[in-house]
C-alpha cells in the first residue's frame, strides 16, 4: 500500500519531513507544476537538488503542469504546447524520484455536443497511449478537474487500463463540488476499477475550497465505506497546503479509523 501523502514546503522541509515521519506520509510535490518554473531549467535544477539533498520519504509523486494543457484541441499549437508541459512535467518528475504524476483532465463541461466529446474523448486516447507507451517508468494519473460527471473519464480509463502504468486519480472533493449533480456513488462505481491515486480535502459541496478533511460539508463515513471497499491500496494525498492543516486532516483521519 502506498499510502497518504502531503504537499511538502520546501521552505519549511523540517516541518514537512516530520511530519511524514509521525504519520508515515509520502509526499507530492507541488513545485514544478507551473508553466514559469518549468521554463527555468536552472530552478528545476535548484528545486531538485535540494529535495534530493534530505532524506526523503520512500513514496513520492508529483503534480504535473495543468493550465491550458489541451491535448485534444483542434489548435495545433495549442497541442504542442501542451505536448511540451507534459514531457517537462514527466521528465522533472523522474528527476525528483517521483513513481507518478498527475494531470487534468481539463475538459469544458459546458460543452456539450456530441460532435466535442467523441473528439476529446478519441484525441485523449491516442495522445495518452503514445505517452504511457513512450514512459513506462512512471505511472500516469488524469484526475478529474471541472468535470459534471464521471463518464467520459470512465471511457478513456477503459481504453487506457491496458497500459499497467495507467491509473485514475480520483480528487474526491472535485466530484463532491464540480461534479454534485451525479451522486458521488456514481463516481465511485463507474472509476473504482481505474482509480491507483486519490485526492481528498474538504469544502462546502459547490466550491473548491481545499480545507482540512472534516471541516466542510462532505460526509466522511461514506468516504470511509468507499475507502475500506475500493481505495486501501491507493495512494491517497491530502491536499492541503499549510502544515497546520494537513495535521488536522490527519487527525480527523485517524479518529475516523482509515489513517
Amino acid at each position: 500500500m502506498a499510502g497518504f501523502l502531503i504537499i511538502p514546503d520546501i521552505e519549511n522541509i523540517g516541518e514537512s519531513l516530520s511530519l511524514a515521519e509521525e504519520y508515515g506520509f509520502g509526499f507530492e510535490y507541488n513545485d514544478l507544476m507551473q508553466p514559469t518554473a518549468l521554463d527555468d531549467e536552472e530552478n528545476v535544477r535548484k528545486i531538485t537538488e535540494r529535495y534530493l539533498s534530505w532524506e526523503l520519504p520512500g513514496y513520492c509523486t508529483m503534480h504535473g503542469d495543468f493550465y491550458d494543457v489541451l491535448v485534444f484541441s483542434s489548435d495545433k499549437f495549442i497541442r504542442e504546447i501542451s505536448d511540451k508541459r507534459i514531457r517537462q512535467s514527466i521528465a522533472a518528475a523522474l528527476g525528483i524520484g517521483a513513481k507518478g504524476v498527475v494531470f487534468h483532465t481539463n475538459s469544458d463541461p459546458l460543452l456539450t455536443a456530441d460532435a466535442y466529446t467523441q473528439n476529446r474523448l478519441r484525441m485523449n486516447i491516442e495522445y495518452w497511449s503514445a505517452i504511457l507507451e513512450e514512459f513506462p517508468q512512471i505511472n500516469i494519473y488524469i484526475e478529474n478537474m471541472f468535470d459534471f460527471t464521471p463518464y467520459l473519464l470512465e471511457k478513456l480509463s477503459r481504453a487506457l487500463a491496458k497500459f499497467p502504468n495507467y491509473g485514475v486519480c480520483l480528487d474526491y472533493a472535485h466530484a463532491s463540488s464540480f461534479g454534485r449533480n451525479v451522486p458521488i456513488e456514481k463516481w465511485v462505481e463507474s472509476l473504482a476499477p481505474y482509480v491507483k491515486h486519490m485526492h481528498i480535502n474538504d469544502n462546502d459541496l459547490v466550491n473548491d475550497l481545499h480545507l482540512p478533511v472534516g471541516s466542510g460539508k462532505i460526509d466522511w463515513e461514506v468516504f470511509k465505506k468507499y475507502y475500506k471497499e475500493y481505495f486501501s491500496q491507493c495512494s491517497i494525498l491530502i491536499e492541503t497546503n499549510s502544515a497546520a492543516d494537513q495535521r488536522r486532516s490527519a487527525e480527523f483521519l485517524r479518529k475516523l479509523g482509515i489513517l
